[in-house]
């Protein structure tokens, strides 16, 4: 790997020049216009057709996927060889932002992209990829991708689903999938099963069975197949216009010719796919909140209380502008992980192991900041955001699950400083960072108390994630604003990062806290790092939404 190119997690203790960190502003010609052409698909084709969406017309939702593929937008992952663009990530950052204006469209989209064709794209074999890829590509077959299971949501290691290997080492599947996006129109099926069995006629033994009674592994199934049936369509809060159903299978022969990647390495398929899921998913929000930013915009300034526009009220102005400011947040952290995506030397299933940290990060703060931004558009609107006659009480329903999907932000609030500590990722920050000082100071007192029992500190851990989150994104921001030299993005970035600081101070105490003497002996030196002073955000936020109000719509890029 080429030293010009940062590690994952390097912005923890290294200081990246503006210039290197890629942001919305550098987007080139051919990324405007993919926006312009995803953004028109989404507004032309999908938006009129909510009504029958939530109808569940899986037939037209087939045409929908088939008129999408056309468009390119399907493919932009996929090499040409297999009827793909084989576009940049940064091309694929962008259309996932327009398809999350309408969250049940993004989900059928993201278990047709991310979670059928990456998966094949990262572990496939050549003639896998020859005989499904294209199909997929094309919007001829439907994908879907079975992980969870009614006893193993966050635990998929967990999965009882059983595959038992064959004299001829062909396979029988068993056992039931839940919460299978797509699955009620799918024709493919990405399954993960535990291996049983002995020794087969087409090769050596496998590995000796686990503890949890087989090796995980993932296997590629057709609807088609014997035994492979679906479960009726869960009745959901949110996302109405998308299928949810379990997968039922019942000793569904699967040729050998069929495993994904290795026996027993079902976790590397199911882990890293994942990691490319949470920055498909953090798109997504990106790109819902910049749509819902806008509905809000326009509809204070035409709603009138007490003679004048909403948007004229200081309460009102201030949600709009943290609105838009967590949103740049946000985005800035995607486009600055997909510049490090493309610029990785190497094949796309170690980038995605590289900057899993940032995935987890943009999965957590993405989900998060849009759960924020629907809930103050509700707010925005009044009694009439609470009625399904105005959009924003759909988008507040849709959006929830996001905190669910692709790792709970519970688990991916463990994962970052577990995979930060696994890494050896601690030396000191800067002096000028006093987010990342933060971070360190209980990250490392923290390892210092509780040793190899780190991973059981779970309130530790999730407090000390909150720092990182903010860490990253204060970086993200301010990096984007010095590239920019725009008053506004300095605005922005001057508001997120003083907030930050109090909600770091605030997580820092807690978790020290918890660490007993160890963590009041530091106490003194967390004063000395937060002793930062308080800047009048109110004139900046008011320059925000002005631009905001100026455009009716989100203001950057």
């Amino acid at each position: 790997m080429s030293v010009s190119i940062p590690r994952g997690a390097s912005w923890l203790y290294e200081s990246a020049p503006a210039e290197s960190v890629f942001t919305p502003e550098q987007m080139t010609d051919e990324h405007r216009l993919i926006r312009q052409t995803s953004d028109e698909f989404v507004a032309n084709d999908v938006m009129p057709a909510i009504e029958q969406l939530d109808r569940k017309d899986w037939a037209f939702v087939r045409e929908l996927v088939r008129k999408c593929a056309e468009l390119g937008l399907i493919g932009t992952d996929a090499p040409e060889e297999y009827g793909g663009l084989g576009l940049d990530k940064v091309s694929s950052l962008i259309v996932s932002e327009s398809v999350g204006r309408l969250a049940s469209w993004a989900v059928t989209f993201g278990g047709q992209t991310g979670l059928s064709i990456t998966p094949l794209l990262c572990f496939g074999t050549e003639e896998q990829k020859r005989r499904y890829l294209p199909r997929l590509v094309s919007g001829e077959m439907i994908g879907a991708y079975a992980l969870s299971e009614t006893g193993s949501g966050s635990d998929a290691l967990g999965a009882r689903c059983r595959a038992t290997r064959q004299p001829d080492g062909s396979f029988l599947l068993t056992g039931e999938k839940m919460w299978i996006t797509n699955g009620g129109f799918a024709d493919f099926f990405t399954v993960f099963a535990k291996v049983q069995g002995g020794p087969s006629d087409a090769g050596p033994a496998p590995p000796k069975p686990s503890a949890e009674g087989g090796q995980f592994t993932a296997f590629l199934v057709e609807r088609a197949f014997a035994g492979v049936t679906t479960g009726k369509e869960e009745h959901k809060m949110g996302l109405h216009g998308s299928s949810t159903v379990p997968l039922i299978l019942q000793e569904a022969p699967v040729p050998a010719a069929n495993v994904l990647g290795d026996v027993g390495k079902g976790h590397k398929v199911a882990f890293n796919v994942l990691n490319y899921g949470r920055f498909k998913l953090g798109a997504m929000c990106s790109g819902g909140a910049r749509f819902v930013i806008g509905e809000a915009a326009k509809y204070a300034s035409e709603r009138r209380q007490f003679g004048r526009a909403l948007a004229g009220f200081g309460a009102i102005r201030y949600k709009l502008a943290e609105m838009t400011v967590r949103q740049f947040a946000v985005e800035s952290m995607l486009f600055r992980m997909a510049g490090l995506l493309d610029a990785y030397e190497g094949d796309a299933l170690a980038a995605l192991e590289e900057y899993a940290v940032e995935a987890s990060i943009i999965k957590v703060a993405g989900s998060e900041m849009l759960d924020y931004v629907v809930d103050e558009n509700v707010q925005i609107h009044g009694g009439n955001g609470f009625v399904r006659d105005y959009p924003a009480e759909r988008h507040y329903r849709d959006a929830r699950v996001n905190r669910i999907f692709e790792g709970t932000n519970e688990i991916n609030r463990m994962l970052i400083p577990g995979m930060i500590v696994k890494r050896g990722l601690l030396p000191t920050p800067s002096a000028d960072a006093p987010l990342k000082q933060a971070a360190h100071l209980v990250l490392g007192t923290a390892g210092r108390k509780f040793g190899s029992a780190l991973g059981e500190q779970q309130e530790v851990l999730m407090f000390t994630a909150d720092i990182l989150i903010d860490a990253f994104a204060a970086d993200c921001v301010w990096l984007r604003a010095r590239a920019s030299g725009d008053a506004l993005h300095r605005a922005v970035a001057t508001i997120y990062t003083n907030d930050a600081i109090s909600r770091a101070e605030a997580a820092a105490r807690n978790a020290l806290a918890a660490m007993g003497e160890a963590g009041a002996a530091q106490l003194p030196a967390l004063r000395r790092l937060m002793d930062v002073p308080p800047v009048n955000t109110i004139p900046l936020r008011h320059q925000v939404t002005d631009a905001l109000l100026a455009r009716k719509k989100y203001p950057f890029a």
